[in-house]
């Protein structure tokens, strides 16, 4: 792939394969616990380069306004990109198939421990270090919008809306989602 020598982030690397999709999601989803979206742009954009930052951050977008979960959507949409159909089905079972195995065998744990003070605590630290996880990935995300003040005041309103006026996703998305449109492509001409 080409790499402009002016911008700062690193060439990208070549498409990957099936397996190759298959793989980088399955290490994804194993080490995700408490949710993969604050690593999936690390492992995505800066490990394995199959996209730069302003991709990452369109396409998550795109995710986030899709029903169903943003990762599991992000798994789809990549495979597609870059092998289609099995490259999408690649993306999807590597993401779901290790943890899913995990959770039956600590749901299984849980049920027999779930009374105990230890476990308890366990669960109050992880859902700390948890959100300290979806912080750090906020700021990274927001890192690209940085150039781009239009798209950032979107994102503001979705953010007033949504976190501080407490108004519903759906309307909101659908105000906000036709007005950014709108303006991109008022710019784009």
């Amino acid at each position: 792939m080409d790499h402009d020598p002016t911008s700062s982030e690193p060439a990208l690397a070549r498409p990957p394969t099936v397996w190759e999709i298959f793989g980088g999601f399955l290490g994804l989803g194993l080490i995700s616990f408490g949710g993969a979206l604050p690593l999936a742009r690390r492992a995505l954009v800066e490990q394995r380069r199959w996209l730069s930052a302003d991709k990452f951050t369109d396409l998550l977008g795109l995710c986030q306004f899709l029903p169903g979960g943003s990762v599991i959507n992000l798994s789809v949409a990549v495979g597609m990109r870059f092998r289609g159909v099995p490259g999408a089905l690649a993306g999807l079972l590597g993401l779901i198939a290790g943890p899913s195995l995990i959770v039956i065998g600590l749901g299984v744990l849980y049920e027999h421990t779930q009374n105990d003070p230890h476990v308890r605590h366990l669960f109050a630290g992880l859902a700390a270090a948890a959100a300290g996880l979806l912080i750090s990935m906020a700021v990274k995300i927001l890192l690209p919008l940085r150039h781009k003040p239009v798209a950032a005041l979107i994102a503001a309103l979705g953010f007033i809306a949504i976190a501080i006026m407490r108004l519903p996703l759906l309307p909101t998305m659908l105000v906000l989602t036709p007005l950014s449109i709108y303006i991109a492509s008022r710019k784009a001409q």
